[in-house]
Parts: structure tokens; sequence; C-alpha cells
């Protein structure tokens, strides 16, 4: 056999670098438009948290974010392990809201970032495209900054009333998503008080998919409304 000159082995090397980046650009693509949040605040006990979770996943969900702000970091990581293992088994990506140290601990597929959050660009420069990254916005001017900054992608409302949201003023409206749309590449996916009768307004004004919370949590049946919400969405 042929010993590998130093030429051959800088290609051979180029090469593997190139199918690794393939690979995890593959990995790290926004190939979702069902968009989960949790609250675990809506039950008795986290147990019923993860089971209404895969319920939704069974459902055809394919990603999760762990959005327990009030947790402390070792709660939260517990919390964060479990959940990885089950959106692992269901093939979900999973997000980890704010808590970047948390979403590298549990392999968690990103973070999604909020206006207290560490900025997105500083996110991106850090660790380059080891994490998706999402974005919480209220307006064009937020979405834009968003985009600029590196985001993956944003989420955007309160489109319509919800008490989650009332803190972030009045609704934006659909003309707002309609705008915001106009300028901005990145997935948009649209929050606060999203119904299933609302998803062909919302779809037809731009947006990319849903994120939703208790439209999904406090269904009656978990499953078969993901998968409503998924087949208006196609």
């Amino acid at each position: 056999m042929k010993p590998v000159n130093s030429s051959q082995l800088t290609v051979i090397r180029s090469r593997s670098s190139e199918e690794r980046r393939a690979k995890s650009k593959e990995q790290n693509s926004v190939d979702f438009n069902l968009y989960f949040i949790t609250d675990r605040k809506l039950f008795i006990d986290h147990s019923s948290l993860f089971s209404s979770v895969e319920e939704a996943l069974k459902g055809g969900l394919k990603s999760v974010q762990l959005r327990e702000k009030d947790l402390g970091t070792r709660d939260l990581l517990d919390m964060a392990y479990r959940m990885r293992e089950l959106t692992k088994t269901y093939h979900g990506k999973l997000f980890i809201n704010d808590r970047v140290d948390i979403a590298l601990a549990v392999e968690a597929d990103g973070v999604h970032l909020g206006k207290e959050s560490m900025p997105a660009d500083a996110v991106r420069k850090t660790f380059q495209d080891r994490l998706l990254i999402g974005v919480s916005t209220h307006s064009l001017d937020e979405a834009r900054i968003a985009e600029r900054s590196g985001a993956d992608f944003i989420t955007l409302g309160p489109v319509f009333h919800t008490p989650s949201k009332m803190k972030y003023g009045k609704p934006i409206g659909i003309d707002t998503l309609r705008k915001v749309r106009a300028e901005i590449s990145i997935p948009i996916f649209a929050i606060g008080g999203v119904k299933l009768d609302k998803v062909p307004e919302i779809k037809e004004a731009g947006a990319d998919g849903l994120a939703l919370i208790s439209a999904i949590l406090t269904a009656g049946n978990i499953r078969e409304t993901t998968e409503e919400f998924l087949r208006l969405l196609t």
C-alpha cells in the first residue's frame, strides 16, 4: 500500500471536515412547522407534563421547547435530561429556553432566546452551528434584529389575544405578521391565541409554522389535536 503524502492527507482532512459540517447542517435545520412549548404549571405534577408531551410526539410533533423559567438549575437540568431522552425516542428536536449551558449539557438541538437572554449573535459567535437559535419577537424591528443577529427562526406574537402573553401588550394581528414575512427570510412561527380555526389565516399571512402551548396541553385529546394542527399546516 502506498503511503499517503502530505497533500493527499490535507485533501482527506478537508473532505472529512466538509462532511462533518454538512452532517451538522443537516441535523441543525428548521425541519418542523409545529413548535411546542412546555408549561408544567398546567399540571399537578411533572409526570403529567411528560405524558402530555409524549402524546404530542406520538401525534407527529417534531420539536419541543422546554420553557420552565422559574426552575432552579438542578431541577431544570433534571427535567431537561428527561425531555432529551423523550424527544430522542420520537426523533424530535429539543430546545431549551434561555439557558445555553443547560442546552449544551443535555446535548439539546437548540436554544430559545428572549429579551433578557444572551444575545443571539453572542451565541452564534461562540457556538457556531452547534445549536439552532430561536428568538422571541413581538414586532418588525425585533424580527429584523433577530435575523441580523444570526437567529435560525423566530416566534412572532402574540398574533391573537391570549392571557399568557398579556404582558407584551395588545395582539400584533395578522397585518404585522404579513409585514414581517415581507422582510424576513428566516422561518416565522406565529404564537399567541392560535386555535385550529385560525391556522388557514396564519398560513395565508406567510407564517412557516405555529408555536403552541395551551392549544395542545389543554386539549381533550392531545395526540389527535396535534395531528389536526399538523394536517392543517401541510
